[in-house]
């Protein structure tokens, strides 16, 4: 699986590492270097242009898995593709499809602020337990869940100036939370990668670290793509990994290929 490291994923491996120990060494001062590199929702006020570019060099500094397997994808479908394209092509790709990915990203995101702004909108006009607990239902099923006795008792109050407040104090709570939230890693462009290892070599085997099994890269694909979907939409209690960038990299990736395909472009 692992070969002599080309170029560019040599050099693209040493900034990622290294932004990782910066942020590993410097965590417990007042100093993140991921507050300064991450992607923040487009409606708000940390957000800059930049950041579709830099959040692809952070990772989680909660642990070393978020990075770990982050680099192992680069390694492996970096390397078969920059042997194929050269370097340039290769990097412009890589960029490409982590920049595309957070693009899909944050639009998802945005159209989703809106939603839950108008919602929350209404409802500081019209509150009622059926209408708190549908937003929180909607919007966070964690949130449901650290917030489950205060709905039980909000729906045996209705009228109950105390809840009303509390409720809407709620809401606004977890907007403001929305607003901080953020994203890093490197996943949308090695989803990407994946992606473009598929279109390009669908019947190549590879062997997985985890279960040490070989699989068929369009395979692969298939199933990573298929779980990007689903855990985008039905996401668990505890779940902060941004799958829709890891579709938004695949979906981004499959356009630059046909892109080029129908160009003329000699990339396959």
């Amino acid at each position: 699986m692992f070969g002599r490291l080309t170029p560019m994923v040599k050099g693209l491996l040493i900034v990622n590492v290294g932004v990782y120990l910066i942020g590993t060494f410097t965590q417990s001062s007042s100093f993140n270097i991921n507050t300064l590199i991450a992607l923040y929702p487009i409606d708000s006020e940390y957000f800059y242009p930049y950041q579709f570019f830099t959040y692809m060099f952070g990772h989680s500094l909660r642990g070393w898995g978020h990075i770990l397997f982050n680099m192992i994808g680069l390694i492996v479908f970096g390397g078969f593709l920059e042997n194929f394209w050269g370097s340039n092509r290769f990097l412009v790709f890589y960029l490409g499809t982590g920049i595309g990915a957070a693009v899909i990203y944050a639009s998802i995101n945005f159209i989703g602020s809106q939603s839950f702004e108008s919602k929350v909108t209404d409802y500081q006009l019209n509150p009622s337990p059926e209408a708190f607990t549908k937003i929180i239902l909607d919007e966070s099923r964690i949130a449901y869940r650290q917030w489950y006795e205060f709905i039980e008792s909000y729906e045996e109050n209705p009228n109950n100036p105390r809840y009303i407040a509390e409720s809407k104090e709620m809401l606004r709570a977890l907007a403001m939370q929305k607003s901080r939230s953020s994203m890093v890693g490197a996943s949308g462009a090695i989803y990407g990668l994946l992606m473009a290892c598929a279109l390009l070599f669908p019947n190549m085997t590879i062997m997985l670290l985890i279960p040490p099994i070989p699989v068929k890269m369009k395979w692969l694909a298939l199933i990573l793509g298929g779980i990007a979907v689903y855990s985008s939409f039905e996401r668990s209690p505890g779940d902060n990994v941004a799958h829709l960038a890891h579709l938004g990299g695949m979906v981004f990736a499959y356009i630059m290929i046909m892109f080029w395909r129908k160009s003329g472009t000699d990339y396959r």
